[in-house]
């Protein structure tokens, strides 16, 4: 189909088997190149023949329609490379790169800072994802951004005149809370570089493992989720989690989609949610708060349905 297409190109593909919410419907065609030039071909010959397509991560932050979708869908999970650059002396002032490929998983990524004694990304340990998708969304985890630990990002310009390269250098100015120069762009990351620092080992295994523990007991693992739903908005005065609370809504459910009862701002799949149980049940939290408190919560996971690429 693909000429040169070395990954792999599949038709009617589960979109539920590459979610962290476990639900969705059909892909009409989804690909996984293996590296960058298997990337430009795809991006290329999608362009070609003017099929739209969707970039996929973790699939972590994203409910996709359960009737399936009319697009294509480009993974980047085989785009996983880790590498270092600097001296990795023991100069603990001395900032380092780590390169990661778009579709490693973060998890991957503060195992490889605990064995190298790097410190940085320690408050993102047991964030589910990808470094594209938590860049591209600009993550943040124990009031930590990823924009605050972020260098540059190299990334596929996709183009009328086809596809290229390029390297984007952060800009201040051109991120803020959960929200990143990537959003709305036909652009595709392709690999993400942080800033680092040596240091102590067994110090940054602690904390890495104390951010994980503190998810579990938060309930983050017990059932598929996408973690937090709702953005927290710092004019409500309180994070979204306790205002859904304080609105008595911990517990509500919707078909297979529950409110988690020790948590109001994740939305569980207690084991047969629909993609429409979720937005159901997200639409009533919004709804629900609004009544009683007079602003609007705003969604920070990704309703996928047809017509829909970003």
């Amino acid at each position: 189909m693909c000429k040169g297409f070395k990954g792999k190109l599949l038709t009617d593909e589960s979109f539920s088997a590459h979610t962290t919410f476990k639900t969705g419907g059909k892909i009409p065609l989804y690909a996984e190149p293996v590296d960058e030039d298997d990337l430009k071909l795809i991006l290329d010959f999608f362009h070609q023949q003017d099929i739209p397509s969707f970039i996929l991560g973790g699939g972590s932050n994203i409910v996709p329609d359960d009737e399936g979708i009319d697009f294509a869908v480009i993974s980047t999970g085989n785009l996983c490379g880790i590498t270092v650059q600097g001296e990795c002396s023991d100069n603990l002032a001395e900032t380092l790169l780590l390169t990661c490929g778009a579709g490693t998983p973060i998890e991957k990524i503060t195992e490889f800072c605990i064995e190298n004694s790097l410190s940085g990304l320690e408050s993102f340990a047991g964030l589910p994802g990808t470094a594209g998708g938590a860049a591209y969304m600009n993550a943040r985890c124990y009031g930590v951004s990823i924009s605050d630990v972020l260098d540059s990002v190299r990334y596929a310009k996709c183009s009328p005149e086809g596809v290229l390269f390029a390297e984007y250098t952060k800009k201040e100015e051109d991120w803020d809370y959960k929200k990143s120069p990537f959003q709305n762009t036909l652009n595709v990351i392709t690999s993400v570089s942080f800033r680092v620092r040596k240091g102590d080992k067994e110090e940054i295994r602690n904390k890495s493992e104390s951010f994980v523990d503190d998810r579990r007991n938060k309930g983050h693992f017990r059932f598929p989720s996408a973690g937090s739903v709702f953005k927290n908005n710092r004019d409500f005065g309180k994070p979204s989690g306790q205002i859904i609370q304080d609105a008595g809504l911990r517990g509500l459910s919707e078909g297979g989609a529950q409110v988690a009862p020790w948590h109001g701002n994740i939305i569980v799949n207690t084991g047969n949610a629909t993609s429409a149980d979720i937005r159901r049940l997200s639409d009533t939290v919004v709804s629900e708060v609004k009544k009683k408190f007079g602003f609007e919560l705003e969604n920070e996971i990704l309703f996928v349905s047809q017509g829909f690429v970003r």
